[in-house]
């Protein structure tokens, strides 16, 4: 196929797609029929099959059983802030996630001893089985769900100390920075990698969304001396949410 040629059924599904952004096809209009698109267009059977199979996998369209296809109602992308990260204070784990004070949250956590996996034990600078805490946190925004994590920490480190749950206790539920200065640990950097996969069955009914739908992951690891004392996954909705970052210009 020359450079720049498009199979048929993308240039189907392409129409499709601007009558959707357009508007020409609303939210929730049913989406023609496979035998009026093999119409329209002058196509096969298995090019108008495969046009709808690309919106559906885009997420532009839903089936629905025994009823049809139909225009999803695709959310206005809302703002996470991934930055100012605090020394001491409002430091909770929802602020530790989203810094943008204007936006509230809460969130629900779990918290287990575990053998750390050699994936995890890489990210915190042990020796896989060494025992860890690891914590799953869901985060809720004006009651919607919105992000997944799960973090986990050594337990050479905070063990039979007051913040091993970082849940419970005196310090409970303060943030990464804050806990570990209460044990003499100063976190004085974070790295974070953000990447995109699939979403898991088991991550998207927890957040509302559609199993396969892309999520944004941001691996984040909290650092005291260049020793790992935390690392965590952030699962996010890519198509409800935005990560905004802001750096500093040295």
């Amino acid at each position: 196929m020359p450079f720049g040629e498009q199979p048929a059924y993308l240039r189907v599904a392409g129409d499709l797609r601007k009558k959707i952004a357009d508007g020409v096809l609303a939210p929730h209009a049913r989406l023609p029929s496979q035998a009026r698109i093999r119409a329209e267009y002058g196509v096969s059977d298995t090019v108008a099959l495969e046009a709808r199979k690309v919106l559906m996998a885009e997420g532009l369209v839903e089936g629905r059983s025994g009823s049809g296809t139909y225009v999803r109602e695709l959310p206005l992308p809302r703002r996470i802030a991934r930055t100012g990260y605090r020394a001491i204070g409002e430091s909770t784990p929802f602020r530790q996630e989203q810094s943008d004070e204007s936006v509230k949250g809460t969130w629900e956590s779990r918290s287990e001893q575990e053998d750390a996996s050699p994936g995890t034990a890489e990210r915190l600078g042990i020796v896989p089985g060494e025992r860890v805490m690891r914590t799953r946190y869901l985060f809720r925004m004006e009651g919607d769900p919105a992000m997944l994590s799960t973090s986990w920490e050594p337990l050479g480190l905070t063990g039979r100390t007051p913040v091993m749950l970082p849940e419970e206790g005196p310090l409970g539920g303060r943030g990464v920075v804050e806990r570990m200065a209460a044990i003499d640990v100063v976190v004085d950097n974070v790295a974070e990698e953000v990447g995109s996969r699939p979403g898991r069955a088991e991550e998207t009914l927890e957040l509302g969304g559609v199993p396969g739908h892309a999520v944004l992951v941001v691996s984040r690891t909290y650092y005291a001396g260049g020793r790992p004392v935390e690392t965590a996954d952030v699962v996010v909705p890519a198509d409800r949410f935005r990560l905004a970052y802001r750096l500093p210009v040295k």
